[in-house]
């Protein structure tokens, strides 16, 4: 009765350079097949469009964001990325072009610079600077004795937790993916990281189709479009201004989640 593990179909070609077009087909999933945590799932999303879930605890958000780069397989319905079914494509070549920075993050028993550039091992020092740079993370690692050259122990251990987030954020930016998975979750860092992480953040989501579990009031104002979930399923979908105006559901968690945000935001947020 478990859900089958994901592996490449014997027919499974690679999936060429995306642009990053994503659609949700009318998408089932249980972890047991009696036990369904999505139901129906149906939305597209356009290249370099922001997508922001919000929900409670255990609403489908996360599900969702597994079944993109196919961590599991819907059991029913289709998710296409540029037309093509993931389950006909082969998993190195679509985990390659997606991008994933979550509130928890893994680094490795290895320099900065090596987790850095861990999906690119032939990036120069330039391009590794670079992407530090834009994820805001460049002064701090300046800083170091060796700088770049710096081991980080397992798991990121000599590192805070905002640093070790904008270093998850550098790797993204080194990939290029042209699909994002985020959570903009900071772990708890003071408002001045907070801000640094913000900007970290948005750097990254520029130009690139962008799925995030929305904690922050500035986030789903940038979103393209909103997906509330309840139980899991779509229960409103639209514009913050659109659902301020037409969800019951969206006003509640604004009300609740995100509005005691607009006192405590800096200017031009």
């Amino acid at each position: 009765d478990q859900i089958p593990d994901v592996k490449d179909a014997p027919d499974a070609v690679d999936l060429p350079k995306i642009q990053g077009q994503v659609q949700f087909e009318d998408v089932s999933f249980g972890y047991l097949k009696r036990h369904r945590v999505l139901k129906d799932i149906r939305f597209s999303a356009a290249p370099g469009q922001v997508i922001a879930l919000l929900g409670a605890t255990g609403s489908g958000k996360s599900t969702i964001m597994n079944l993109l780069p196919r961590f599991y397989d819907p059991t029913g319905g289709r998710v296409l990325v540029d037309g093509h079914d993931l389950r006909q494509v082969k998993l190195a070549s679509l985990r390659s072009q997606m991008g994933i920075v979550l509130q928890e993050t893994t680094l490795f028993a290895a320099t900065i610079g090596e987790n850095i550039a861990f999906s690119q091992p032939n990036a120069t020092q330039d391009e590794i600077i670079a992407a530090a740079k834009a994820a805001q993370a460049h002064d701090f690692i300046s800083e170091l004795p060796d700088g770049y050259e710096t081991h980080v122990g397992e798991r990121g251990v000599t590192l805070s937790g905002g640093q070790k987030q904008r270093i998850a954020i550098a790797r993204a930016l080194l990939a290029n993916p042209a699909i994002l998975i985020l959570d903009d979750a900071t772990a708890s860092v003071d408002t001045q990281t907070e801000q640094l992480i913000q900007t970290a953040l948005g750097n990254l989501m520029n130009g690139r189709t962008t799925f995030v579990i929305a904690h922050r009031l500035s986030t789903v104002r940038r979103a393209d479009q909103i997906l509330v979930l309840e139980r899991g399923q779509i229960v409103a979908c639209g514009t913050h201004d659109e659902l301020l105006e037409q969800s019951a559901h969206y006003q509640e968690i604004y009300n609740k989640q995100l509005r005691p945000q607009e006192r405590s935001l800096p200017v031009g947020e």
